[in-house]
């Protein structure tokens, strides 16, 4: 099944998907004039994998899995770095009709053995690198049906991810899979406390690259794109998997973590098109010493998702490389952005507008729809939505509400339609009875010249009142003072909204997203 191709379309497509659907059969099978391109490129070792090479080795792998034992509707975890074989892996299994389970690569032991548990797992794929994780949890992986580990040799256990798909012939079809099957999960980042595994279809896939892709980014199979959240992230999915594949862009893949010194790097020796970062990592780039010029990059759009963008940064990246960031909002449980910024209508500080196919609106404490310029909670209607939380019926219930997906994000909404980010449900402060958002007051932080990044949380005083205190990491090698933050607070905002309190530190704790953990905040006073 293919999809109609619409160059720079700015109203939504029309996207129609049969019954019967196959998601990675669709995105593998819009390239009968591109086998030989590179669809994905390595980073470091410059290695590529065509597009038919891609087909061919995940078709192999969806063969191998059956010759496994494993049938439709069972479930592997995924957890593998940015490879050439991480879309492979996850291609092939829906291929199959297995559902992969992608997971962050950063986490623990105990956090791998709770979702094993909890998702029931028949098989884990793995990268050898972040096997000695898993290695104190073999008694309990024993009882699956294979263990696959990409890099795997003699020493390790299971079968390698090349013999995998070196000894299996190429699956002759994709399983019998419809529009709406479960086709992957994703577990939740996990910013305000416990992951939960979210389910999603196999027609999510493609609407969120119609409707974002296409519609917003405008992307093309010219275009080479570079993710730096990695693949096992909603936003990284769609940016380095759904989106290129179903244009037939070349994307590259950075296995290793983004630091700016490998970033930059990216952007200079491939030349990327698109950019999509988070804005840590877009305030890290603006303060290195040794960045490039706007000349020695080919950037035409870049994004921004998981946390808010600063307007300081969002204006200074402009001036640096000749490009806006569209800031945008997403979440796990939407699988992409519903809400951005637009090139050529870029609103710093806003989260920008509607993205065509998804409806907003903005509910109150009461219940009722906002009126403009009213906070409210940011609610969702769109073709995207997860189905549920595994096992979690009480959570399910409250963020899936008929066709309304609950974000926990407060938002204002000007006359224009412009969206303007007040922090998230838990993270608002009452101060003297009137509403604080911490992202309001961390804005102030932000356009202060030595201040690298700032987070804002609720502490009560001595006489149990609360009042804002921020947390503060400076530029390397700048000095700042409590005092003279304050007063620049002060300046800009009502004199109720500045942090009574300041404390320097050397770094956030952060989800691997890049999002901030105010709960960790929280837990600590």
């Amino acid at each position: 099944m293919h999809l109609s191709q619409s160059d720079h379309s700015v109203s939504p497509p029309n996207v129609t998907i049969p019954r019967v659907y196959n998601a990675a059969a669709d995105l593998l099978g819009r390239h009968s004039s591109r086998q030989n391109k590179a669809a994905y490129i390595d980073a470091l070792t410059g290695e590529t994998l065509s597009y038919a090479q891609l087909s061919d080795q995940a078709h192999r792998f969806a063969q191998g899995l059956q010759d496994q034992g494993f049938v439709q509707e069972q479930r592997v975890l995924l957890c593998m770095h940015d490879s050439l074989q991480w879309p492979v892996a996850f291609l092939g299994c829906i291929l199959a009709g297995v559902v992969p389970i992608a997971v962050n690569t950063l986490l623990t032991a105990q956090d791998y053995h709770y979702m094993l548990r909890d998702s029931r797992a028949q098989g884990l794929i793995v990268s050898k690198a972040l096997w000695p994780v898993f290695e104190s949890l073999l008694p309990e992986l024993m009882g699956l049906k294979q263990i696959i580990i990409d890099g795997g040799d003699s020493d390790t256990p299971g079968i390698s991810f090349a013999d995998m798909i070196s000894q299996s012939s190429a699956l002759p079809g994709p399983a019998h899979t419809l529009a709406d099957d479960v086709c992957f999960w994703l577990y939740s980042s996990g910013s305000t406390g416990s992951p939960k595994g979210t389910l999603h279809l196999h027609s999510h896939v493609v609407q969120t690259a119609e409707l974002y892709g296409r519609a917003v980014l405008g992307l093309q199979e010219n275009d080479v794109v570079f993710s730096a959240a990695k693949l096992f992230f909603a936003y990284g999915l769609g940016n380095a998997l759904s989106f290129p594949l179903a244009v037939g862009a070349s994307t590259v893949l950075l296995s290793a973590r983004p630091t700016p010194t490998d970033v930059f790097g990216v952007l200079e020796k491939h030349q990327p098109s698109v950019f999509y970062g988070v804005p840590t990592l877009f305030a890290s780039l603006l303060a290195d010493a040794a960045r490039p010029t706007s000349k020695a990059l080919s950037l035409r759009v870049c994004t921004s998702a998981g946390e808010a963008l600063p307007a300081e940064i969002g204006k200074k990246w402009q001036q640096a490389y000749g490009v806006d960031i569209l800031d945008g909002i997403g979440s796990t449980e939407m699988l992409h952005i519903f809400l951005s910024n637009r090139p050529g209508r870029v609103r710093y500080g806003t989260t920008g507008e509607v993205v065509p196919g998804y409806t907003l609106r903005l509910v109150n404490d009461d219940g009722q729809e906002c009126a403009e310029g009213e906070l409210g909670e940011l609610q969702i209607s769109g073709p995207s939505s997860a189905i549920m939380y595994w096992n979690n019926r009480e959570k399910t219930k409250h963020t899936f509400a008929g066709e309304w997906t609950r974000s926990g994000d407060k938002y204002s909404r000007d006359e224009d339609g412009y969206y303007t980010y007040g922090g998230r449900s838990d993270d608002m402060l009452k101060v003297g009875g009137i509403y604080v958002s911490p992202f309001e007051v961390e804005a102030s932080l932000m356009t202060h010249p030595s201040v690298l990044e700032a987070a804002v949380i609720g502490v009560p005083d001595d006489e149990g009142l609360v009042k804002p205190k921020a947390y503060v990491v400076t530029k390397p090698g700048m000095n700042l003072d409590e005092a003279t933050l304050k007063a620049h607070v002060k300046s800009q905002l009502a004199p109720y909204k500045y942090p009574r309190w300041v404390e320097f530190v050397p770094e956030l704790p952060k989800t691997a997203t890049g999002k901030i953990q105010r709960f960790k905040l929280r837990a600590a006073q």
